[in-house]
């Protein structure tokens, strides 16, 4: 799995979102900004992680794990029953 870049500063992070209240456009293919790096953090239960380009990668995310989302790249999660994750932000 991918690393945040030692140079990136954290600046921001969403709300703790779980199966019932994740956003759709999170559920549906998207990508951050350029220059703007995630990294999501499961709280509790199960989520699918799914990257999109340059080729497609599928993670399966459990309590307490991170995956980093890199920066202008198209990817989408899908919760795998209840859950609860955050998103945090950097550049």
């Amino acid at each position: 799995m991918r690393q945040l870049p030692d140079n990136v500063t954290y600046y921001d992070e969403t709300d703790t979102f779980t199966e019932k209240t994740v956003p759709l456009g999170l559920l549906n293919s998207h990508r951050t900004k350029p220059g703007t790096w995630g990294e999501i953090v499961v709280d509790e239960g199960h989520l699918y992680y799914r990257v999109l380009e340059p080729m497609i990668e599928l993670h399966h995310l459990s309590d307490g794990d991170h995956a980093v989302i890199e920066p202008d790249k198209l990817h989408e999660v899908k919760p795998d029953g209840p859950v609860k994750f955050r998103v945090r932000f950097y550049h």
